[in-house]
């Protein structure tokens, strides 16, 4: 493309300008005479020239295959958008390139939209991208294809690693949208069949962002602890109603597919219409064709349940009764093998008459033979010998109860004797002990007297004097009486 150079005092072309500028530095020789043509640096002239193409191709749309792909270290990303016969280089900034709907590769053709400018340092120009996207159905089922091969080669989709269902979930997780029909008609379809508590975390199913939503979504309910305040899910249901390859692209994003292999709670697959298959599908552990399938696949149906229950109970119960009749029955056709209950008790009852009758001679004979002993020795007892033997006994009971009467110190205190007692009522026994007391009692018959023993000195008043009790004298027959 040649760049027109105007007069320099046109004010209607930014090139224009520029040159007017530079052809009246001082950093630009003058121009021999009839040349009108000023000497620009390089730098001014790259740019005139970038100024130039980014106002010719502020905004275009570009359809080509890429080639070269590569994601810098930053971010950015960097590819060639080619056709038969020519290339032109490509970038889209880390921003942008973060917001890709799908992974760009090799040969997928694209159509991107952006602006052109020139890249001064290499003298070239390049397509700023700021939209990328898929060319068709059929680059995207080739997209499609390159990815299912891809992953599948990794085993993310092998067999071995599918996990079977929960055969009647207490929690079920669901990750869609929050507002579309989807969601309201697994709700109802579970209501209808078995009612189960239900987390649903809402995410976009379409558009920029939705893959990493949904992947997000899945980690997160796998990353749920048990018992903890959010229920973990037994059963994952990820689920989008149907659409067009573009509309449900975002089921078939690596990081997608990704989140649900690695994802330990069963998951089941709802991406769209019966006909519409995605690599979310190829990943899941089961692949349900229509999200209403899928709440259908995720519990049973609660009345089935009940039924299969009451018949399960009626064989249960058919089989203990039948076990118990037919043991009824072996024990019937073993009992007639025994003897008869007469027979086998009739000796042990012979046996127990026999017993019963030597008992009884035994008993007659030992009854005879004590009767006839206490016979012959109670003959030999005899009253009048029992008489004596009494007799005598009394007549010494009563010699000991008058001597002991007579060994009574207080017999003697009738008889004009006394008994001499200190304060203290030990009995004195001696002059000097009594001397020494000071104060003493006498005690007679009829009670005590104080005395002092010092001369000329008054005796102590005194407590009236105790009586005495007398003891009552021994009579023959009623015992010693008392010593004292």
């Amino acid at each position: 493309m040649s760049i027109p150079f105007p007069d320099p005092a046109s004010d209607e072309d930014p090139a224009a300008r520029l040159l007017a500028e530079a052809a009246s530095g001082d950093n630009v020789s003058r121009s021999p005479s009839g040349d009108n043509a000023p000497a620009l640096s390089v730098s001014q002239l790259s740019a005139a020239i970038k100024r130039t193409v980014e106002d010719g191709f502020a905004r275009v749309r570009v359809r080509g295959e890429l080639s070269g792909t590569k994601r810098a270290a930053s971010g950015h990303f960097y590819a060639g958008l080619k056709d038969d016969n020519a290339l032109i280089d490509m970038v889209m900034w880390k921003g942008q390139a973060a917001r890709l709907a799908f992974r760009p590769e090799d040969g997928i053709e694209v159509i991107a939209t952006g602006k052109l400018t020139t890249y001064p340092g290499r003298s070239k120009y390049q397509l700023v991208v700021e939209s990328l996207k898929v060319a068709g159905e059929g680059a995207l089922m080739l997209l499609f294809e390159k990815l299912k091969a891809r992953l599948g080669a990794e085993g993310l989709f092998d067999r071995e690693r599918k996990q079977r269902l929960p055969y009647l979930p207490r929690t079920i997780g669901v990750v869609t949208s929050p507002t579309g029909a989807v969601i309201r008609d697994i709700l109802h379809r579970l209501a209808d069949r078995c009612p189960t508590r239900v987390i649903v975390w809402p995410v976009l199913v379409q558009g920029e962002g939705a893959a990493a939503q949904v992947a997000h979504a899945i980690r997160g309910f796998d990353g749920l602890a048990p018992g903890g305040p959010v229920p973990r899910p037994d059963l994952v249901i990820v689920a989008r109603g149907g659409g067009s390859i573009e509309d449900l692209w975002a089921f078939n994003e690596e990081i997608v597919v990704r989140a649900i292999a690695d994802c330990r709670i069963p998951t089941i697959s709802a991406v769209g219409h019966e006909t519409d298959v995605t690599l979310a599908d190829h990943a899941a552990d089961v692949r349900a064709p229509t999200p209403t399938a899928a709440a259908e696949m995720a519990v049973p149906v609660r009345a089935e349940l009940m039924a299969q229950l009451a018949t399960w109970r009626g064989r249960m119960i058919g089989a203990a009764t039948r076990a118990q009749a037919l043991g009824g029955e072996r024990l019937a056709a073993l009992a007639r093998h025994l003897p008869r209950r007469e027979a086998l008790y009739a000796p042990q009852r012979q046996r127990l008459d026999d017993a019963e009758g030597r008992l009884d001679r035994s008993q007659r004979h030992r009854l005879a033979v004590t009767a006839e002993r206490l016979a012959s020795r109670s003959a030999a007892l005899r009253p009048a010998l029992l008489a004596r033997a009494w007799d005598r006994d009394r007549a010494r009971l009563e010699g000991l109860a008058r001597l002991l009467a007579s060994l009574d110190p207080r017999a003697l205190l009738s008889r004009g004797y006394a008994m001499v007692r200190d304060a203290g009522g030990a009995i004195v026994t001696h002059a000097a002990a009594a001397r020494a007391a000071g104060h003493l009692r006498l005690q007679f018959a009829d009670g005590e007297v104080p005395v002092a023993v010092a001369d000329g000195d008054a005796p102590p008043p005194s407590s009236p004097p105790k009586p005495v009790r007398r003891a009552p004298p021994a009579l023959p027959g009623k015992g010693q009486g008392e010593l004292f």
